[in-house]
């Protein structure tokens, strides 16, 4: 049975009444952490559980608490057990800033991990740089996050978003010229990370000769998606990208599908690797392309194990969302357990960021290092619905079923 985390939760900015128990760790006195006793390591997050990214944000908040409940379980960290204090920033790139602040200068927390959204990421990182933390993050994927001059940062996963759609781009180069796709439209939320998934896409794509036919961004609040929708379907276009999260892609398909529009071929960033994808927008799944950091099924060392403890506290296998949050934990934890030192003095957190600069982690998402900026240097999975399941079908090396080319209508 599991051994519940101990979570200080505030929404609002006032403090929530939820304190679950915990089986503490006694430290061992000849570690070089001993000063902090059998005292829990706290960890402050801020994540977006209201507003418009709160559905990968509980995502998110449920991988980091079966991060902390399996680390309690098993020894916790530094031989002490783990303790998160998780505030509620609202989707706002303010409130996230001062909720950082008021975790290191108010909460005194040991160490922080990052929220969702690049938008989000950029300024919770300009905090944590400002105070010397290191920064972890699982959900800043956008071009601009590696831009800023942060020497704190990590991304948690595979590939930054411009390369998501690697392997999709290589092998639509791969097909003889005639039967690529002529013409793409894309649709994608002004949002840096969503931007750059579709964005890096067509890069490739018009590099091959690809005619751009349509171009829409759209607010992050957009729920009416007819106007967009009729632009794209008017143009026919072969290939659709979509720069998306999760609810914007659902009314977005939706209204396509109204449209009666039909593309050779359709890629959306994030939705269709939700569970709820298939259920949201009908029996029509077959052939939607998505990329993905994360498969239950991937054969790296500690996924197994992962899978099996997060199924069993929430009673489905985890997403990418839960995934990147677990991944960033067990970055964290490697630096800490490397370095000894889990407290927020300078020469510790410079000691962590400067272990993950020089090494390599193995993690769920398989092995990860960065460059100088934070960038992981990897590439992501590409996965369709085939067969009514979403499969990996690029990299040829790791496909789980053969690429469908050519979509059905949906």
């Amino acid at each position: 049975m599991t051994v519940p985390i101990r979570v200080r939760r505030t929404a609002l900015a006032v403090a929530g009444g939820l304190a679950l128990t915990a089986c503490i760790s006694s430290g061992d006195d000849d570690s070089p952490d001993a000063e902090g006793g059998d005292d829990p390591i706290t960890i402050g997050i801020s994540l977006p559980l209201t507003g418009d990214f709160a559905e990968p944000g509980k995502g998110v908040e449920q991988g980091y608490e079966a991060w902390a409940a399996y680390m309690n379980e098993n020894g916790g960290l530094l031989g002490r057990d783990v303790e998160l204090t998780i505030l509620d920033d609202q989707s706002s790139a303010d409130r996230v800033a001062s909720d950082y602040e008021r975790l290191i200068n108010e909460d005194g927390v040991d160490l922080v991990f990052g929220p969702f959204s690049t938008r989000l990421v950029v300024p919770a990182a300009q905090v944590a740089q400002d105070y010397g933390f290191l920064f972890v993050e699982p959900a800043g994927a956008a071009p601009e996050v590696f831009t800023q001059g942060f020497d704190n940062l990590f991304y948690a996963a595979p590939a930054v978003a411009d390369d998501h759609y690697n392997h999709l781009a290589d092998a639509i180069e791969a097909m003889p010229a005639a039967e690529r796709p002529q013409t793409a439209a894309y649709a994608a939320m002004d949002d840096p990370f969503a931007m750059g998934t579709a964005y890096g896409l067509k890069a490739r794509l018009e590099a091959m000769g690809v005619t751009t036919v349509a171009d829409e961004v759209y607010p992050p609040n957009t729920t009416d998606f007819s106007s967009i929708a009729a632009q794209i379907a008017s143009t026919d276009a072969d290939i659709m990208v979509g720069g998306t999260q999760y609810q914007d892609a659902v009314n977005l398909i939706l209204a396509l599908q109204q449209l009666g529009y039909q593309p050779r071929m359709a890629a959306f960033s994030t939705a269709p690797t939700n569970p709820e994808f298939p259920a949201a927008i009908g029996d029509r799944t077959e052939g939607v392309l998505a990329p993905t950091g994360y498969t239950p099924e991937a054969t790296y060392p500690s996924n197994q194990e992962f899978v099996e403890f997060y199924t069993e506290e929430y009673g489905t296998a985890p997403g990418e969302d839960q995934a990147n949050a677990w991944t960033t934990g067990q970055v964290v934890a490697a630096a800490v357990e490397a370095v000894g030192c889990a407290d927020p003095e300078p020469d510790c957190q410079q000691q962590l960021i400067d272990w993950l600069r020089e090494n390599e982690v193995d993690t769920v998402v398989g092995p990860l290092s960065w460059d100088a900026e934070g960038r992981p240097q990897g590439a992501h999975l590409i996965q369709q619905y085939v067969g009514g399941e979403i499969r990996i079908v690029l990299p040829e090396d790791a496909a789980e079923a053969e690429l469908i080319v050519e979509k059905p209508a949906w």
